[in-house]
């Protein structure tokens, strides 16, 4: 190419090298590569655990999806409600950019069976219009919720009625491989937002 043929395109050139920069950007960024990985901090042990159907539901029933893990009871009188409002939010947005249910799912397990039978499960999930395509409500014997809970997921449970049920208000966020990758304060309202959860959830998906 000439010199003077150069000069009479090099805007239509300098357009086209900007417009492949511009794509590799936004390549790079959709395939991850731009992001630092979240830490794996644990692996996630085996359950079985029955839903509100009472179907028994295990850990490999939701392998291979990014999921979003909260340990509760229904008679909670603060946290639980308001952080299964916080993951009813989140679901609505990934409902709507149809990402829910696909690639990732929710997992909130009830650690008092005594209280939580699956019709109280089920009347407390629909309180918050749970989608039962992505979101599974379990539970199981309370030592072994509890065990699983605190080896897996890092989350205390101390207590065993709602006048003294203690527990770490927590979210845990687990990889396809069944890993822990990272835990919200879901208390934390100014960072842990439904957008953040959605963010992370896809992100983590897309591994």
């Amino acid at each position: 190419m000439s010199v003077q043929t150069f000069k009479r395109y090099k805007w239509t050139w300098l357009l086209l090298i900007l417009a492949l920069i511009m794509a590799g950007y936004l390549a790079f960024n959709s395939l991850n590569l731009g992001k630092e990985k979240l830490p794996v901090i644990g692996e996630v042990q085996d359950f079985s655990l029955e839903n509100v159907n009472g179907d028994q539901v295990t850990l490999a029933d939701t392998q291979g999806k990014a999921r979003l893990v909260y340990f509760f009871f229904t008679q909670c009188p603060d946290v639980c409600p308001i952080t299964t409002f916080l993951l009813s939010q989140t679901q609505k947005i990934m409902v709507e950019d149809g990402s829910f249910g696909k690639d990732t799912e929710f997992v909130s397990i009830s650690f008092d069976p005594k209280n939580d039978t699956r019709e109280a499960i089920k009347t407390f999930a629909d309180r918050f219009q749970a989608n039962y395509d992505g979101w599974y409500f379990l539970r199981g014997d309370q030592e072994e919720v509890r065990k699983l809970a605190t080896d897996s997921f890092k989350v205390l449970i101390a207590g065993n009625s709602k006048e003294n049920f203690v527990h770490a208000n927590r979210i845990a966020l687990v990889d396809r491989d069944n890993r822990l990758r990272a835990l919200y304060d879901a208390g934390d309202t100014e960072n842990v937002t439904p957008e953040f959860l959605a963010d992370q959830l896809k992100e983590l998906a897309r591994e």
